[in-house]
């Protein structure tokens, strides 16, 4: 049960449609980093209040991602994805009208669920809109979108572009999505319904069935240490470089450049998973991401050597993530593809929520930031190991 794109041509514009979409996404996500500056003074919210403001969001994309990958199996993937951007893009535009603590939270935990909706169907959508020999570079072409939306909006918040006002930030995040829904809609071909009741209940069956636990717990602990790594990356290296005696706005450039070199990353990833040597280039690309924490870590703290190293880092971290996102889809058959995806992605937002935690603990007992890096190290090559036994297991018949 997949997208029957009938030409290359149709193939191609559901690929621009997807990309267009993880753009925004990642924009969206980096929205109430932006806007924390300004929202939680005019809102008067504790620290507490905060991080439940970020943390909402989190939840929302876990369980988001969760019925996102059931949608797009059940109704089909245009469906799943319409009615993710749907639900985000009002839950964006209606956080402007918040009066409260509470409604900024809830909402915000609406927009998660919407965010974390679309990514499944993005996934799915990518990996059928081509042949079986460039699945991973589709997927890849789409998972850049998502960083170099990140480094948009980092962009906006280090030129101060939307003039110091946190509600255009949730206004444009939340027109953006609902402008694209017209062309998704009538660009994209439906999916049929599934007609019985047994069918129904294949995708939670199947996605769990014995024969393909291996498959899906490796998958599991890949996505929970990329992510875990990435996230942590993401919220903790400003703070990380202000700590080593960086001015703000040179960490701020730095994430800029993280997130830029992860979209170059990210389409490097789609070539090594392609590749006729997957194997060899997977395991360099791991060792390569260890290397360039292993220097961030242990590199002297100047200004050049700083930004040339996390841009290393980000095309190194989101090149081995695009490559995950490249294999998960082709783990699973396509009338559970969503569900099993939208699995993965929930259990991979797990580790996102570990990693700030995991450095919030280590910064707390006096860590210092090479600390942190170095300790990212052994994880990646945790979840490289993971990997490579996904790859090895990925041509067997009864997974392919």
């Amino acid at each position: 049960m997949t997208i029957a794109l009938k030409s290359a041509s149709a193939g191609s514009r559901a690929l621009l449609y997807v990309s267009l979409a993880a753009v925004i996404e990642g924009f969206d996500l980096q929205a109430a980093g932006i806007a924390a500056p300004k929202i939680g003074p005019a809102f008067q919210m504790t620290p507490q209040q905060m991080g439940l403001f970020f943390s909402s969001a989190t939840f929302g994309l876990m369980f988001g991602a969760l019925a996102g990958g059931y949608t797009a199996d059940r109704w089909g993937r245009r469906a799943g994805l319409v009615i993710a951007l749907v639900a985000f893009g009002i839950a964006s535009i209606a956080t402007v009208l918040a009066t409260s603590v509470e409604m900024l939270i809830a909402l915000r935990f609406i927009t998660g669920v919407g965010l974390g909706g679309a990514l499944p169907n993005l996934v799915s959508i990518a990996s059928e809109a081509v042949g079986p020999d460039r699945k991973g570079r589709a997927v890849a072409i789409m998972y850049a979108g998502m960083p170099l939306g990140a480094a948009v909006a980092s962009l906006v918040a280090l030129l101060d572009l939307h003039g110091g006002d946190w509600r255009s930030i949730f206004l444009v995040g939340g027109i953006l999505p609902l402008l694209l829904v017209p062309f998704i809609y009538a660009g994209l071909p439906p999916l049929k319904m599934m007609a019985s009741t047994a069918e129904r209940k294949t995708p939670w069956t199947e996605v769990f069935r014995p024969d393909a636990m291996v498959t899906t717990v490796l998958l599991w602990s890949a996505f929970f240490l990329g992510l875990m790594v990435v996230y942590l990356l993401m919220n903790w290296l400003p703070q990380l470089l202000v700590a080593q005696g960086f001015s703000r706005s040179e960490a701020s450039l730095a994430l800029i450049l993280y997130s830029l070199g992860g979209t170059v990353g990210s389409l490097i990833g789609g070539r090594v998973l392609d590749g006729s040597q997957r194997v060899a280039a997977i395991g360099a690309s791991f060792a390569f991401v260890a290397a360039a924490l292993a220097m961030l870590g242990l590199l002297p703290p100047a200004l050049a050597t700083m930004l040339v190293t996390v841009t290393l880092v980000g095309v190194g971290v989101l090149c081995v993530q695009s490559i995950l996102y490249g294999i998960a889809p082709q783990c699973y058959p396509s009338e559970i593809r969503g569900t099993g995806v939208g699995v993965v992605v929930a259990v991979g937002r797990l580790g996102s929520m570990a990693g700030p935690l995991l450095a919030g603990v280590l910064v707390a007992q006096g860590s210092t930031p090479a600390d942190v890096m170095l300790l990212l190290v052994p994880i990646i090559l945790a979840c490289g190991l993971g990997t490579l036994a996904l790859v090895a297991r990925r041509f067997r018949p009864a997974l392919a």
